[in-house]
């Protein structure tokens, strides 16, 4: 499940990308907890929980019905 979760988040890192950030898998739990790192200006982006839940949250469950949450690290 790790390496589509990673090409999901390939699918949602242009746009992170085109606002100077990224995003950068670190685990995939046996119960479905994605945990990612937000790093550049999407680190420190007062808006970064958005983004975290109803951008890439939203895009993982859709793709893979197994993604129960993502958590940052």
């Amino acid at each position: 499940m790790k390496q589509k979760v990673q090409e999901v988040l390939n699918l949602v890192r242009p746009a992170l990308q085109a606002d100077g950030g990224d995003v950068e898998l670190v685990d995939v739990s046996e119960d479905g907890v994605v945990s990612v790192r937000l790093t550049g200006a999407c680190g420190s982006c007062p808006m970064s929980t958005m983004t975290l839940k109803m951008g890439i949250e939203k895009t993982l469950k859709e793709k893979i019905p197994a993604v129960k949450s993502v958590v940052q690290v």
